[in-house]
């Protein structure tokens, strides 16, 4: 590993800088989520959840919950489970339906066994012992239980890298800047089922391949700008950076019509 993936890596498992900057209210991550409205196909991620919980009863467990958007669901289509939600960011959870408690993944306030179901989507790489993160899951959960994980690719969103490294190093006038932090890297699609083998017999991978198409800049540039609580990792001026790309997203939309934008992500469903 070089210095700078070990300082990266670092900064996005930093516990106070994700719970007092990056998750500290929902602003940066209802960012990230709303760029996928432009997606095709559009994928209903809370009912991809719910269906894969048709046959569970009991207690259901969101660990890492965020801004409760998986909770929310569940809470309204299915009344008869116990939810409970937890994050490290006490901010994010104000909104969220409860109950719901602050707590660390690689420690779960559980008993062994206790959970029917747990959820853990697009947040163990922020863990820095994910494969404590993971035997934990497997801990809480019962034996007949289901933990459904989800994750983006190495290759998700790559224009967005581009777009970055354009940008960058037209602010620096370098030709290309350096690469913008990854936040599922630690995690990928391509990682997680070696890390859930670990802990879990079987592991079923639904990919979630699409393109979001985008004719004005600004739900691209929300979601660029929702990387705020790393600009220290880019080693480029942040806020001149945003703007440059806006500029460069301008004139690419003008010239092509609209900006493309190729996705894969993924959820795993992890049984015993």
């Amino acid at each position: 590993m070089t210095d700078l993936s070990a300082a990266h890596d670092a900064a996005v498992t930093d516990r106070v800088r994700l719970a007092g900057s990056a998750y500290s209210t929902d602003r940066d991550l209802a960012a990230r989520q709303s760029l996928y409205r432009w997606q095709a196909p559009r994928y209903d991620l809370p009912g991809i959840v719910a269906e894969q919980l048709s046959g569970v009863r009991g207690r259901v467990v969101d660990i890492g919950c965020g801004n409760g958007k998986f909770i929310q669901r569940l809470r309204d289509e299915r009344p008869d489970l116990a939810l409970l939600g937890l994050d490290i960011a006490p901010g994010i959870l104000a909104s969220v339906p409860g109950p719901v408690a602050v707590a660390d993944a690689t420690r779960l306030p559980l008993a062994t066994g206790s959970a029917h179901a747990a959820l853990a989507l697009h947040m163990l790489y922020h863990v820095p012992d994910i494969p404590q993160a993971v035997g934990e899951l497997s801990r809480v959960v019962a034996r007949e239980g289901v933990v459904i994980v989800s994750t983006n690719s190495d290759r998700d969103k790559a224009e967005l890298d581009d777009l970055w490294q354009r940008a960058a190093g037209d602010v620096l006038g370098t030709g290309r800047g350096q690469a913008r932090i990854s936040l599922s890297a630690r995690f990928s699609l391509e990682k997680a089922p070696a890390f859930l083998g670990e802990g879990f017999g079987r592991v079923e991978m639904i990919e979630l391949p699409g393109t979001i198409t985008v004719h004005d800049p600004e739900p691209v540039i929300a979601h660029m700008a929702s990387y705020r609580a790393w600009a220290d990792q880019h080693d480029v001026p942040f806020d001149a950076t945003i703007a440059r790309a806006r500029s460069i997203l301008l004139d690419h939309i003008a010239q092509h019509g609209a900006f493309e934008v190729t996705c894969l992500g993924g959820i795993l469903v992890c049984r015993c």
